[in-house]
């Protein structure tokens, strides 16, 4: 049974950095792209970031390209999301997922395992 768990999130001030970590068990994910998604208080899930397995291709939200950066260490199946340059409209809950498919997609019909969710808080 495959499993998602996030880890890394918490309370920041803007400006800060955070890392956020998916541990990934219970399956086969080397033909799977993995993607980052967030959602916000009243706000419907988003997407984030993705990248293939291999790190050979990513895919970004435009509101956080520059300052995040998700990557693969496959030797620990584990997902990173690096979060730099903290903004307080980056406060959503991050949740990890496993694609249905080989490249990074946006869409989240795409996935079908996910993780429990890692909450960001980003003060002003």
């Amino acid at each position: 049974q495959v499993q998602l768990v996030e880890s890394g999130g918490g309370l920041v001030q803007a400006g800060a950095s955070l890392r956020l970590s998916c541990a990934a068990s219970g399956g086969t994910f080397s033909s799977r792209a993995m993607g980052w998604f967030r959602q916000a208080p009243g706000k419907e899930r988003e997407f984030v970031a993705a990248i293939t397995w291999s790190g050979s291709s990513t895919r970004y939200a435009d509101s956080v390209k520059g300052r995040f950066t998700i990557s693969t260490d496959n030797a620990k199946n584990t997902v990173y999301l690096q979060m730099n340059s903290l903004k307080p409209e980056d406060t959503a809950v991050y949740y990890c997922a496993a694609a249905t498919v080989g490249f990074p997609s946006m869409y989240q019909y795409n996935y079908n395992n996910w993780g429990q969710g890692t909450q960001v808080t980003v003060s002003s």
